[in-house]
């Protein structure tokens, strides 16, 4: 599958890199920060991140989806302020990145840092259908924490 990328900034490509995938089994590439000089993100504050590219996924079987860097979140505390960002196939904005400190001390985001990490997956889109009973199984209704520790 291929994945049409944009420049939407002139930096991409000279200043910021063109996003990539870190090693041979990386499953997802780096999204890297498109600003002009560093952002201070304060202690439990959020703000949004541009990454001066936009993506053209090839039909509507498969999403786009933005994942927080791993070594960012458990080791400065930024994670995605959405949890996960969806990017559905029929958008062509320019990606940008919701990141939120949960640490107790301010963070810097400087100009070409990888921030996210984008992965392109196939999607399923189910066939609804509205029923009055579901199917029992074993589990059944029990909610957290029902199957054990």
């Amino acid at each position: 599958m291929k994945l049409k990328i944009k420049a939407v900034s002139p930096k991409i490509g000279r200043d910021i890199p063109f996003p990539y995938y870190a090693s041979a089994g990386a499953a997802a590439m780096d999204l890297h920060a498109c600003i002009d000089a560093p952002v201070t993100l304060p202690a439990g504050q959020r703000c949004m991140i541009p990454t001066g590219i936009a993506i053209a996924l090839p039909d509507a079987g498969y999403v786009a989806l933005v994942f927080a860097r791993s070594g960012l979140g458990i080791k400065k505390g930024i994670c995605l302020s959405n949890g996960v960002g969806v990017i559905d196939s029929d958008y062509r904005g320019e990606l940008s990145v919701g990141l939120l400190n949960t640490s107790d001390e301010d963070y810097i985001v400087r100009p070409g840092e990888r921030i996210a990490q984008l992965a392109v997956m196939p999607v399923v889109q189910a066939e609804l259908e509205q029923v009055q009973d579901l199917d029992e199984t074993e589990r059944g209704a029990g909610g957290f924490g029902s199957t054990g520790k």
